[in-house]
């Protein structure tokens, strides 16, 4: 039997309360993407104030390399290691260190790499990475960067989400959730992919987990259209899509009243996108625009898929207001072996990345974008101090000590942050954890990350667990 009062005490529970307020989980995702700005529960502000503390940059760009670059080849000469190589290491640094594929009687392995310092701030690097040398002084290293996963899959999913296993939001998710993203007719998170295949774990590094939808990592095509479908088929014009996209839009409005399912925002808004796509996406990946000397400094090639290619384009998004840009490059993963060396093999990726990455650092500087954009580059760990024992020069993973490099907003151009032991096993000083790198991220969109949660299955998550320092030595 209902009660007669029954559908009035309803309107007046705090749950119904909080569906029909404008902080809905439907009401945020459309919000977001009708006017750049995101709110949850509480916790977010305007994209353009920041959300806890004035933002030093406005957006990212993560140049991820996919399976763990060599630093020991390319930014950390250890003379010490190169005089014992061929020799089991010290007891002492290998007591309770895990790794993956290493035999127990696995001996050191010194580089055969030329190194140099260059800049003011002398920056060891290799032959490796000639274009680099014109940025040193504007980027800041981090050398003892450090994980916690030494598999691939698991690694990435770590450096990209901040856990190990699939089902939680990737860090540019968490971006969009917690600012928004300022352009009105693109993703505010795109990923872009170069290289022989895809990263391990796949799609599950752009993932929303448990946010909304509308928060995934939307993939770039590197040939044709950037989206499977995005023109109209012979015949259907722009007026008839834009009609059809607007009474598709009202029907799914009346069931999002009716419902309140955050996924039918999501969908609303993903037609909404998709739309205004058919006329920016074209106009964005058509580089003709570019000037030759622009293309030349990347490296461009007309109609080949690239790294360069994805770097270009990474500056042409955030111009457009894209709030965070990640780029995959694969094929980093040197254990020795056919195609996995570091002689031959290593120099083909260096020659891949090394121009491109050091001409973004460039090309944004001269825009007057570095200031509002934090790029950084790395991968899921690096390689130990040790060879492996295969038919060519390889290391395995490790993950104690990697180097990546950050520039932008805010970051201390110039400035070597920490420093590793005589054989590279493990940091001397100024490690940076995972987490801590993600907490500075964040600290530099304006996010303080231990206040930027989600209530899911019952408790509040947050990119960074429970762990997370801001680096404020690498900050100005």
């Amino acid at each position: 039997m209902t009660h007669p009062n029954q559908h009035t005490l309803h309107e007046t529970t705090r749950r119904y309360f909080l569906e029909q307020s404008r902080i809905s989980l439907g009401a945020m995702a459309l919000a977001q993407l009708a006017g750049g700005t995101a709110m949850a529960d509480g916790n977010v502000a305007a994209a353009d104030s920041g959300m806890h503390f004035p933002a030093k940059v406005k957006n990212v760009i993560f140049l991820f390399m996919a399976g763990g670059p060599s630093q020991l080849e390319m930014f950390e000469p250890k003379p010490v290691l190169n005089k014992y190589h061929n020799q089991a290491p010290p007891e002492s640094v290998t007591k309770n260190r895990r790794f993956a594929f290493l035999k127990p009687d696995a001996k050191l392995l010194g580089s055969n790499r030329t190194f140099a310092q260059y800049g003011e701030c002398g920056m060891d690097l290799s032959e490796l990475l000639p274009h680099h040398r014109s940025i040193v002084d504007d980027v800041c290293w981090v050398r003892a960067a450090a994980t916690d996963v030494f598999n691939h899959g698991p690694a990435k999913l770590f450096m990209n989400c901040g856990f190990q296993a699939p089902g939680r939001p990737s860090l540019g998710s968490w971006v969009t959730y917690g600012l928004g993203s300022e352009s009105q007719d693109l993703p505010g998170f795109v990923v872009l992919q170069s290289g022989p295949r895809g990263p391990r774990a796949g799609n599950t590094l752009w993932s929303s987990g448990f946010l909304p939808t509308t928060h995934q990592g939307v993939p770039f095509r590197s040939k044709g259209n950037p989206i499977l479908h995005l023109s109209n088929p012979p015949g259907f014009t722009r007026d008839a899509q834009r009609d059809f996209t607007d009474t598709v839009g009202r029907l799914n409005n009346l069931r999002l009243q009716s419902v309140n399912d955050p996924e039918i925002a999501t969908r609303i808004s993903a037609y909404e996108t998709a739309f205004a796509m058919q006329a920016s996406a074209p106009e964005l990946t058509d580089l003709s625009s570019e000037t030759k000397s622009t293309l030349d400094s990347y490296g461009v090639e007309s109609g080949t898929p690239s790294f360069a290619n994805n770097c270009l384009l990474a500056r042409r998004l955030v111009e457009r207001g894209v709030r965070f840009v990640q780029l995959y490059h694969t094929d980093w993963d040197h254990h020795g072996g056919k195609n996995a060396d570091l002689d031959e093999n290593l120099s083909l990726r260096c020659r891949e990345v090394d121009q491109s990455a050091a001409a973004l650092i460039k090309d944004l500087k001269a825009r007057d974008l570095l200031k509002d954009t934090l790029v950084i580059w790395g991968g899921e760990f690096g390689r130990t101090p040790m060879g492996e024992a295969r038919e060519t020069t390889g290391r395995d993973h490790h993950i104690d000590s990697f180097t990546m490099w950050m520039a932008g907003g805010g970051i201390k151009p110039g400035h070597i942050h920490g420093s590793t032991d005589e054989l590279g096993f493990g940091p001397e000083e100024g490690r940076v954890h995972v987490h801590d790198l993600h907490a500075t991220i964040l600290h530099q969109l304006g996010i303080d990350h231990k206040q930027l949660t989600y209530r899911f299955q019952g408790r509040d998550f947050r990119l960074t667990d429970v762990h997370g320092e801001v680096i404020h030595d690498i900050l100005v």
